[in-house]
């Protein structure tokens, strides 16, 4: 894969699957929610391709809109999970080759370091959380050519935040995290398989963890 693909591969690649889904629902302006953002992010880590997803949403609307009588409008990511996995299935069968799509580069390299010398503070302003601090704050400083390279680093130094937090959060606090997640769940369960819900359920309660600590993403995806 060169520079070009994985840069439009992932960097485009929630932008991409959030205006389509608004586009397909025909609503106007629609802010997906945090169990949104963490199944696509659940689709990404798992390799389903852009085009999958796409299909996959419309291919659920479409089955939506032909029923004679809809109950209730589509107000979530999860209603199209099944019909993307369903279209990631046979794009694995058919292995056809997807046209190849350029990208000019996401972010300036200001712009880079403004975004990790940020989170370097807000990180730091969160006791317990220094070592991590320090890392971004020397990354800041840096050029950075290879942006996968970089968000590998990212990638490493936002799992030792969740361990850290993990072990800091209550009872309470966990308990309470897991009815939200239930809640916004139970509709879509029957949509999903084991291995999606378990993916999914991890990655929101890593993002509900972060966000109560007062800890930011690091992936550079959230730069945009």
């Amino acid at each position: 894969m060169s520079d070009e693909d994985w840069v439009y591969n992932y960097f485009n690649y929630f932008t991409e699957i959030e205006e389509h889904f608004q586009r397909a629902r025909g609503t106007g302006l629609f802010l997906l929610s945090p169990l949104d953002w963490a199944l696509i992010e659940t689709w990404k880590n798992a390799g389903v391709p852009l085009e999958a997803v796409m299909r996959g949403i419309d291919a659920a609307f479409e089955k939506w809109r032909a029923r004679k009588v809809k109950t209730q409008m589509v107000n979530s990511l999860a209603f199209c999970a099944q019909a993307v996995l369903t279209e990631a299935q046979i794009m694995a069968g058919t292995a056809q080759p997807r046209p190849r799509r350029k990208a000019a580069p996401p972010f300036d390299e200001a712009a880079l370091r403004a975004y990790l010398a940020g989170n370097s503070k807000t990180v730091r302003a969160v006791e317990g959380y220094s070592e991590i601090a320090a890392t971004l704050e020397r990354l800041s400083d840096e050029a950075h050519a290879d942006l996968e390279a970089l968000e590998q680093r990212l990638t490493v130094l936002e799992e030792k935040m969740v361990a850290i937090a993990r072990t800091r959060q209550s009872e309470e606090d966990l308990l309470a995290a897991r009815r939200k997640m239930d809640s916004q769940l139970r509709p879509y369960r029957g949509k999903m398989t084991a291995d999606q819900l378990s993916m999914l359920e991890k990655q929101y309660l890593e993002r509900a963890l972060l966000e109560r600590a007062g800890l930011p993403r690091l992936s550079l995806f959230y730069m945009r």
